[in-house]
Protein backbone atom coordinates (compact mmCIF):
# COMPACT_ATOMS: atom_id res chain seq x y z
CA UNK A 1 0.00 0.00 0.00
CA UNK A 2 1.45 3.34 -0.75
CA UNK A 3 0.62 6.36 1.49
CA UNK A 4 1.13 10.22 1.37
CA UNK A 5 1.10 12.02 4.96
CA UNK A 6 0.08 15.35 4.59
CA UNK A 7 2.42 17.07 7.39
CA UNK A 8 5.90 16.95 8.52
CA UNK A 9 5.41 17.70 12.30
CA UNK A 10 6.58 15.33 14.88
CA UNK A 11 2.79 13.51 14.68
CA UNK A 12 3.10 13.25 10.68
CA UNK A 13 6.46 11.98 10.61
CA UNK A 14 5.68 9.32 13.53
CA UNK A 15 2.50 8.52 11.86
CA UNK A 16 4.90 8.18 8.50
CA UNK A 17 6.81 5.93 10.36
CA UNK A 18 4.19 3.99 11.80
CA UNK A 19 3.02 3.23 8.36
CA UNK A 20 6.21 1.91 6.63
CA UNK A 21 6.48 -0.58 10.07
CA UNK A 22 3.29 -1.70 9.00
CA UNK A 23 4.56 -2.13 5.42
CA UNK A 24 3.66 0.43 3.45
CA UNK A 25 5.37 3.07 1.57
CA UNK A 26 5.14 6.55 2.51
CA UNK A 27 5.36 10.10 0.89
CA UNK A 28 5.59 13.00 3.71
CA UNK A 29 4.55 16.04 2.45
CA UNK A 30 5.56 19.43 4.01
CA UNK A 31 6.72 23.08 3.20
CA UNK A 32 10.09 22.91 4.67
CA UNK A 33 12.60 22.10 1.76
CA UNK A 34 15.22 21.55 4.34
CA UNK A 35 13.32 19.27 6.56
CA UNK A 36 12.52 17.30 3.18
CA UNK A 37 15.36 16.62 2.08
CA UNK A 38 17.00 15.93 5.32
CA UNK A 39 13.74 12.89 5.60
CA UNK A 40 14.28 11.71 1.96
CA UNK A 41 18.26 11.75 2.14
CA UNK A 42 19.32 11.58 5.83
CA UNK A 43 16.32 9.73 6.77
CA UNK A 44 16.13 11.99 10.06
CA UNK A 45 13.45 14.68 10.66
CA UNK A 46 15.81 15.92 13.21
CA UNK A 47 13.53 19.43 13.58
CA UNK A 48 10.80 17.94 15.04
CA UNK A 49 12.00 13.90 16.28
CA UNK A 50 15.76 14.34 17.26
CA UNK A 51 17.29 11.21 17.60
CA UNK A 52 15.24 9.35 15.70
CA UNK A 53 16.18 7.16 11.94
CA UNK A 54 13.27 7.11 10.10
CA UNK A 55 12.50 3.37 8.13
CA UNK A 56 13.75 3.76 4.18
CA UNK A 57 10.32 3.12 3.24
CA UNK A 58 9.82 7.24 3.52
CA UNK A 59 10.83 9.73 1.08
CA UNK A 60 9.32 13.21 1.59
CA UNK A 61 8.37 16.09 -0.46
CA UNK A 62 7.62 19.43 -1.40
CA UNK A 63 5.41 18.94 -4.09
CA UNK A 64 1.99 18.12 -2.55
CA UNK A 65 1.65 16.63 -6.59
CA UNK A 66 3.59 14.25 -6.56
CA UNK A 67 3.02 13.16 -3.10
CA UNK A 68 -0.53 12.09 -3.59
CA UNK A 69 0.21 10.63 -7.21
CA UNK A 70 -1.58 7.04 -7.23
CA UNK A 71 -1.30 6.98 -3.77
CA UNK A 72 -4.31 4.53 -1.77
CA UNK A 73 -4.16 6.23 1.84
CA UNK A 74 -4.03 10.32 2.32
CA UNK A 75 -3.27 10.91 6.12
CA UNK A 76 -4.04 14.35 6.92
CA UNK A 77 -1.68 15.79 9.70
CA UNK A 78 -1.21 19.48 10.00
CA UNK A 79 -3.31 21.99 12.44
CA UNK A 80 -6.57 21.68 13.03
CA UNK A 81 -8.02 25.48 12.15
CA UNK A 82 -5.58 25.44 8.55
CA UNK A 83 -7.02 22.10 7.23
CA UNK A 84 -9.99 23.41 5.20
CA UNK A 85 -7.25 26.17 3.41
CA UNK A 86 -4.99 23.36 2.75
CA UNK A 87 -7.00 20.79 1.54
CA UNK A 88 -9.18 22.57 -0.63
CA UNK A 89 -6.31 23.06 -3.12
CA UNK A 90 -5.85 19.23 -3.35
CA UNK A 91 -9.80 18.29 -4.43
CA UNK A 92 -8.45 17.54 -8.22
CA UNK A 93 -5.59 15.43 -7.12
CA UNK A 94 -6.42 13.44 -4.47
CA UNK A 95 -6.84 9.77 -6.38
CA UNK A 96 -10.57 8.95 -6.31
CA UNK A 97 -10.17 5.10 -4.56
CA UNK A 98 -8.34 6.71 -1.72
CA UNK A 99 -9.31 6.72 1.72
CA UNK A 100 -8.35 9.79 3.65
CA UNK A 101 -7.21 9.31 7.31
CA UNK A 102 -7.26 12.34 9.89
CA UNK A 103 -5.17 12.80 12.95
CA UNK A 104 -6.28 16.37 13.74
CA UNK A 105 -7.87 16.59 16.59
CA UNK A 106 -10.30 19.79 17.14
CA UNK A 107 -13.26 21.50 15.95
CA UNK A 108 -13.47 23.94 13.04
CA UNK A 109 -13.85 27.28 14.26
CA UNK A 110 -16.81 29.56 12.52
CA UNK A 111 -18.29 25.90 11.18
CA UNK A 112 -18.32 24.14 14.44
CA UNK A 113 -17.12 20.68 12.00
CA UNK A 114 -15.70 17.81 13.43
CA UNK A 115 -12.10 17.28 11.14
CA UNK A 116 -13.08 14.34 9.18
CA UNK A 117 -16.54 16.85 8.54
CA UNK A 118 -13.86 19.35 6.97
CA UNK A 119 -11.70 16.60 5.48
CA UNK A 120 -14.64 15.04 3.51
CA UNK A 121 -16.16 18.67 3.13
CA UNK A 122 -13.02 20.66 1.44
CA UNK A 123 -11.86 17.69 -0.59
CA UNK A 124 -15.49 17.27 -1.77
CA UNK A 125 -15.51 13.00 -1.18
CA UNK A 126 -18.28 11.30 0.56
CA UNK A 127 -18.11 10.28 4.51
CA UNK A 128 -17.19 6.91 4.07
CA UNK A 129 -14.02 7.38 2.42
CA UNK A 130 -13.09 9.45 5.82
CA UNK A 131 -11.31 7.55 8.82
CA UNK A 132 -10.18 9.21 12.09
CA UNK A 133 -7.15 8.10 14.26
CA UNK A 134 -7.31 9.05 17.85
CA UNK A 135 -5.92 7.11 20.76
CA UNK A 136 -3.10 8.01 23.78
CA UNK A 137 -0.75 8.68 20.82
CA UNK A 138 2.50 10.62 22.10
CA UNK A 139 4.79 11.26 19.27
CA UNK A 140 7.65 10.98 20.95
CA UNK A 141 7.14 7.92 22.39
CA UNK A 142 6.11 5.81 19.16
CA UNK A 143 8.79 7.34 17.18
CA UNK A 144 11.10 5.29 20.16
CA UNK A 145 8.62 2.71 19.38
CA UNK A 146 7.07 2.55 22.36
CA UNK A 147 3.58 0.03 22.68
CA UNK A 148 0.76 1.88 22.80
CA UNK A 149 -2.68 1.20 21.17
CA UNK A 150 -4.94 3.42 19.02
CA UNK A 151 -8.47 3.73 17.62
CA UNK A 152 -9.62 3.64 13.95
CA UNK A 153 -12.95 5.26 12.92
CA UNK A 154 -15.14 5.33 10.20
CA UNK A 155 -18.73 5.36 9.16
CA UNK A 156 -17.85 2.41 6.63
CA UNK A 157 -16.29 -0.57 8.30
CA UNK A 158 -14.10 -1.43 5.64
CA UNK A 159 -12.58 2.13 5.48
CA UNK A 160 -12.03 1.13 9.30
CA UNK A 161 -10.42 -2.03 8.14
CA UNK A 162 -8.31 -0.62 5.78
CA UNK A 163 -6.21 1.93 7.71
CA UNK A 164 -6.31 -0.46 10.83
CA UNK A 165 -4.45 -3.12 8.54
CA UNK A 166 -2.18 -0.40 7.14
CA UNK A 167 -0.60 0.96 10.53
CA UNK A 168 -0.40 -2.16 12.38
CA UNK A 169 2.70 -3.11 13.89
CA UNK A 170 4.18 -5.15 16.25
CA UNK A 171 4.34 -1.81 18.84
CA UNK A 172 1.00 -0.21 17.53
CA UNK A 173 -2.52 -2.20 17.79
CA UNK A 174 -5.34 -0.23 16.08
CA UNK A 175 -9.05 -0.45 17.33
CA UNK A 176 -12.24 0.26 14.99
CA UNK A 177 -14.67 1.84 15.93
CA UNK A 178 -17.68 3.38 14.29
CA UNK A 179 -18.27 6.16 16.63
CA UNK A 180 -17.08 8.67 14.44
CA UNK A 181 -18.60 11.47 16.71
CA UNK A 182 -17.48 10.06 19.94
CA UNK A 183 -14.07 9.42 18.78
CA UNK A 184 -13.28 13.07 17.45
CA UNK A 185 -14.77 15.06 20.12
CA UNK A 186 -12.76 12.69 22.67
CA UNK A 187 -9.68 13.83 20.70
CA UNK A 188 -10.76 17.60 20.10
CA UNK A 189 -11.73 18.17 23.89
CA UNK A 190 -9.20 16.38 25.71
CA UNK A 191 -6.68 18.76 24.69
CA UNK A 192 -8.47 21.56 26.58
CA UNK A 193 -9.03 19.76 29.64
CA UNK A 194 -5.01 18.63 29.35
CA UNK A 195 -4.54 22.59 29.10
CA UNK A 196 -6.74 23.24 32.19
CA UNK A 197 -4.91 20.25 34.14
CA UNK A 198 -1.80 22.02 33.58
CA UNK A 199 -2.69 25.29 35.01
CA UNK A 200 -3.93 23.60 38.04
CA UNK A 201 0.23 22.24 38.37
CA UNK A 202 1.47 25.10 37.21
CA UNK A 203 -0.29 26.81 40.09
CA UNK A 204 1.27 24.07 42.23
CA UNK A 205 -1.86 22.60 42.86
CA UNK A 206 -1.21 18.58 43.87
CA UNK A 207 -2.70 15.26 42.75
CA UNK A 208 -6.28 15.76 44.32
CA UNK A 209 -6.80 18.67 41.78
CA UNK A 210 -5.48 16.95 38.94
CA UNK A 211 -7.51 13.61 39.51
CA UNK A 212 -10.71 16.39 40.09
CA UNK A 213 -10.64 17.67 36.71
CA UNK A 214 -9.65 15.05 34.62
CA UNK A 215 -12.43 13.33 36.00
CA UNK A 216 -15.15 15.83 35.76
CA UNK A 217 -13.52 16.70 32.36
CA UNK A 218 -14.31 13.60 31.41
CA UNK A 219 -17.49 13.93 32.47
CA UNK A 220 -17.94 17.15 30.11
CA UNK A 221 -16.75 15.13 27.15
CA UNK A 222 -19.34 12.57 27.33
CA UNK A 223 -21.95 14.97 28.12
CA UNK A 224 -21.65 16.67 24.69
CA UNK A 225 -20.55 13.09 23.02
CA UNK A 226 -23.86 12.30 23.93
CA UNK A 227 -25.94 15.47 23.10
CA UNK A 228 -24.44 14.74 19.69
CA UNK A 229 -25.70 11.06 19.39
CA UNK A 230 -22.24 9.56 20.21
CA UNK A 231 -22.12 5.91 21.67
CA UNK A 232 -21.49 6.01 25.37
CA UNK A 233 -18.81 3.39 25.58
CA UNK A 234 -16.43 5.14 23.41
CA UNK A 235 -15.65 7.60 26.61
CA UNK A 236 -14.64 4.53 28.72
CA UNK A 237 -12.00 3.59 25.66
CA UNK A 238 -8.71 4.02 24.38
CA UNK A 239 -9.79 7.34 22.44
CA UNK A 240 -11.55 8.43 25.50
CA UNK A 241 -10.24 8.02 28.98
CA UNK A 242 -7.21 6.45 27.68
CA UNK A 243 -6.31 9.68 25.61
CA UNK A 244 -7.30 11.95 28.25
CA UNK A 245 -4.75 10.49 30.79
CA UNK A 246 -1.60 10.48 28.19
CA UNK A 247 -2.33 13.89 26.84
CA UNK A 248 -3.22 14.98 30.96
CA UNK A 249 -0.02 13.74 32.73
CA UNK A 250 2.60 13.69 30.15
CA UNK A 251 5.08 16.29 30.44
CA UNK A 252 5.61 15.64 26.57
CA UNK A 253 1.74 16.66 25.95
CA UNK A 254 1.79 20.15 24.37
CA UNK A 255 -1.64 21.01 26.16
CA UNK A 256 -0.58 20.01 29.13
CA UNK A 257 2.80 21.57 29.10
CA UNK A 258 1.41 25.08 27.60
CA UNK A 259 -1.29 25.32 30.38
CA UNK A 260 1.57 24.44 32.80
CA UNK A 261 3.56 27.76 31.40
CA UNK A 262 0.07 29.60 31.60
CA UNK A 263 -0.24 28.67 35.07
CA UNK A 264 3.39 29.52 36.19
CA UNK A 265 2.39 33.33 35.22
CA UNK A 266 3.37 33.47 31.43
CA UNK A 267 1.38 35.24 28.62
CA UNK A 268 -0.21 32.95 26.20
CA UNK A 269 2.27 34.31 23.40
CA UNK A 270 5.53 33.58 25.72
CA UNK A 271 3.62 30.08 26.52
CA UNK A 272 3.22 29.46 23.12
CA UNK A 273 6.74 29.98 22.38
CA UNK A 274 8.49 28.20 25.31
CA UNK A 275 5.98 24.89 24.37
CA UNK A 276 7.78 25.42 21.02
CA UNK A 277 4.29 23.49 18.99
CA UNK A 278 1.04 23.85 18.30
CA UNK A 279 -1.21 22.83 21.20
CA UNK A 280 -4.37 22.36 19.54
CA UNK A 281 -6.54 23.36 22.88
CA UNK A 282 -5.45 27.36 22.54
CA UNK A 283 -7.75 27.45 19.59
CA UNK A 284 -10.25 24.73 19.87
CA UNK A 285 -11.12 25.45 23.38
CA UNK A 286 -13.31 28.09 21.91
CA UNK A 287 -14.85 26.36 18.77
CA UNK A 288 -15.65 23.56 21.25
CA UNK A 289 -17.45 25.84 23.63
CA UNK A 290 -19.22 27.19 21.25
CA UNK A 291 -20.41 24.00 19.84
CA UNK A 292 -21.86 22.86 23.34
CA UNK A 293 -23.55 26.14 23.64
CA UNK A 294 -25.34 25.22 20.65
CA UNK A 295 -26.88 22.05 22.04
CA UNK A 296 -27.38 23.79 25.04
CA UNK A 297 -24.31 21.21 27.75
CA UNK A 298 -22.86 23.38 30.63
CA UNK A 299 -19.23 22.64 30.14
CA UNK A 300 -17.28 24.96 33.06
CA UNK A 301 -13.70 23.65 32.35
CA UNK A 302 -14.17 24.68 28.90
CA UNK A 303 -15.59 27.44 29.46
CA UNK A 304 -12.97 28.45 32.27
CA UNK A 305 -9.88 27.18 29.85
CA UNK A 306 -11.01 30.19 27.21
CA UNK A 307 -11.73 32.34 29.94
CA UNK A 308 -8.13 32.63 31.04
CA UNK A 309 -6.73 32.18 27.50
CA UNK A 310 -8.66 34.53 25.99
CA UNK A 311 -10.54 36.89 27.70
CA UNK A 312 -7.54 37.53 30.86
CA UNK A 313 -9.45 35.46 33.75
CA UNK A 314 -6.47 34.77 36.49
CA UNK A 315 -5.73 31.11 36.60
CA UNK A 316 -6.33 31.56 40.59
CA UNK A 317 -9.98 32.53 39.61
CA UNK A 318 -10.38 30.35 37.54
CA UNK A 319 -10.25 27.35 40.06
CA UNK A 320 -12.45 29.82 42.57
CA UNK A 321 -15.13 29.62 40.17
CA UNK A 322 -14.86 25.91 39.31
CA UNK A 323 -14.90 25.15 43.30
CA UNK A 324 -17.69 27.74 44.03
CA UNK A 325 -20.04 26.43 41.19
CA UNK A 326 -23.51 25.06 42.81
CA UNK A 327 -23.55 21.88 44.37
CA UNK A 328 -25.20 18.88 42.81
CA UNK A 329 -25.00 15.15 42.24
CA UNK A 330 -22.02 13.24 40.99
CA UNK A 331 -23.22 12.06 37.34
CA UNK A 332 -23.11 13.82 33.84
Amino acid sequence: MIGAVLGTGAWGTTFAQVLADAGCTVRLWGRDAGVAARITTDHVNDKYLPGIVLPDAITATTDVREALDGVDLVVVAIPSQSARATLEPLRDLVPDHAVVVSLMKGVELSTDRRMSEVVAHALGIDDSRVAVVSGPNLAGEIALRQPTATVVSSIDPQTAALVAQACSSGYFRPYTNSDVVGVELCGAVKNVIALAVGMAQGRGFGFNTTATVITRGLAEIARLGLALGADAETFQGMAGMGDLMATCASPNSRNHTLGKHVGQGMTLDDAIVATGGTAEGVKSCRSVLELARSVGVEMPITAAVVAVLHEGLPVVEMARGLLARPQKAEGL
